[in-house]
Parts: C-alpha cells; structure tokens; sequence
C-alpha cells in the first residue's frame, strides 16, 4: 500500500488498523476543546508526528493516522477529512480550512477489481506556509508547494508550484504571489 502498489482494502488487517483509527477519531471528536492536554495527547496517539503548537479542530477524520505528519504552527479547521492509505505530509504554518479533503486513495476503473477492493495510494503533501481555503479537496499524488494559497471550492489534480496563487475546478495557476 505505502509503495502505491495494488493493496486490497478489505484485507482484515487493513480493516482491523481503519477500525482502531475510527475509535481514536471517535475519541478526539468527543473531547471537549478545553481539554487541551488530553486533545493533543489523543492526537499523538493517533497522528505519525504533530508539531509544536500545531491545532486541529474536531470533527477531524482519517483512515490510518499513523501516515500523516502535520508540521509546527500548522493550524486545521473544522471538517478535515484526511484518507490517509500513503503518506500524508503537511507542513510547517500551514493553514487548511473548514472541510478540506486530502485524498490518497485510488480505485481501479474496471469494476470487477473495484468489486473485489482493490485500492492503490499516492501520497499528497502540502508544502510550509501554504494555504488551503474552504473546502479545498486534493486528489492522491498532488504536491502543493510552499506558501502557496489554494482558492476555496477548488479541486486539485496535479501539482501546484510554491508562491502562488491558484483556484479553479480543475485548480489552476492563476498567478504569482509577490510580498
């Protein structure tokens, strides 16, 4: 699965691993936003790695959690569904809106392998000090690179380069963005 090759995801293990994860979720959407040390512990149980002061709001959703690393100052809001079956890398200071999807999960086009569960990954990383609008989805296999802002509603299905602005459906580059 983590090398992008053919993996079937109703494999028990697999199954065992979402299933696990979805109690953790149920646990870390449960507690109250005044609970902050038992937040972030909740988080370090369930997340591959979590920066300093990094922030996520509840409801937040993921597959395996374990694959995805969030970096310092990273704030993500409300909604947040991460498919995590790759990695998932998002970076220092970054900002991500309310019900922003970040999707690792590919399924096959012939129906009879969709029929069985066969699943492959691409990873999706978000590069320091993007900006991820409102219901921002990002499809499996994208970068988006540094300091770039993502227009909200857009849909990215391929690489966006660092320091711009982009938006659209299919996202775009639209233009530079200049301090």
């Amino acid at each position: 699965m983590l090398r992008g090759e053919p993996y079937l995801a109703n494999d028990p293990a697999l199954l065992e691993e979402r299933k696990r994860c979805r109690l953790v979720c149920e646990r870390f959407n449960a507690t109250s936003f005044g609970e902050t040390a038992a937040r972030r512990a909740i988080l370090d149980e369930l997340l591959g790695q979590i920066g300093e002061d990094a922030e996520v709001m509840a409801p937040f959703e993921c597959d395996y959690g374990y694959h995805i690393t969030i970096g310092a100052r990273t704030f993500i809001n409300y909604g947040a569904v991460v498919l995590d079956g790759a990695s998932v890398t998002i970076g220092d200071d970054v900002q991500i809106g309310p019900g922003v999807q970040l999707l690792t999960a590919l399924h096959p086009l012939d129906p009879v392998e969709r029929r069985r569960g066969t699943e492959t990954a691409k990873p999706v990383t978000i590069g320091d000090g993007a900006w991820l609008a409102s219901a921002v989805i990002v499809l499996p296999g994208v970068n988006i690179g540094a300091d770039t802002v993502i227009g909200a509603g857009s849909v990215v299905t391929k690489d966006m380069p660092a320091g711009h602005l982009c938006f659209g459906n299919p996202c775009r580059v639209i233009r530079e963005i200049r301090n």
